[in-house]
C-alpha cells in the first residue's frame, strides 16, 4: 500500500481488508504486485445498545469476497443465524429473544482465486 520496502517477509500491525503488496529481489532485477486480503473477526461482543460491540461479523472479508456465507453456532452446534460480511452483521438474538452470555461459533466459507474455503472460530457474547 504504497509503504517502504522492507527487507523482512513479515508484517504485523496491518489493519484486515485489501492490499497491494510488491516484491522486489535484492539486486531490484525484477518485482512482482499482488492483493493480499487480511481477514479478523471481533473476540466478543456486548449487544447491549450502547452502540460499542452491538453486532458481530467479519472484517475485511467482504472486500475479497462479499458473498461469502458466515455461520453462526451456539455451544451445541445449533445453527443460529447465517449472516453476509457486507450485511449488520449479528445482533445476538436468535428467533427475536436474546441469547445468553456465552461463547459462540462461526463457520466462514469464501472464494479464494476460484476456489472454495472456509475457516473457523469462536467468540463471546457478553450481556
Amino acid at each position: 500500500d504504497n509503504g517502504p520496502f522492507q527487507d523482512s517477509p513479515t508484517f504485523t500491525g496491518v489493519e484486515p481488508g485489501g492490499h497491494t503488496v510488491t516484491i522486489s529481489d535484492a539486486n531490484g532485477c525484477g518485482s512482482v504486485t499482488i492483493e493480499v486480503g487480511i481477514v479478523d473477526y471481533p473476540r466478543f461482543m456486548t449487544p447491549n445498545g450502547d452502540g460499542y460491540h452491538d453486532t458481530w461479523n467479519i472484517i475485511g472479508i467482504a472486500q475479497a469476497d462479499p458473498a461469502a456465507r458466515i455461520y453462526i453456532f451456539d455451544r451445541n452446534g445449533k445453527l443460529l443465524k447465517q449472516i453476509s460480511p457486507t450485511g449488520n452483521g449479528w445482533d445476538g438474538n436468535y428467533n427475536g429473544a436474546p441469547m445468553p452470555s456465552s461463547d459462540y461459533w462461526f463457520r466462514v466459507e469464501y472464494s479464494e482465486n476460484q476456489q472454495r474455503k472456509e475457516f473457523t472460530g469462536h467468540f463471546t457474547l457478553k450481556r
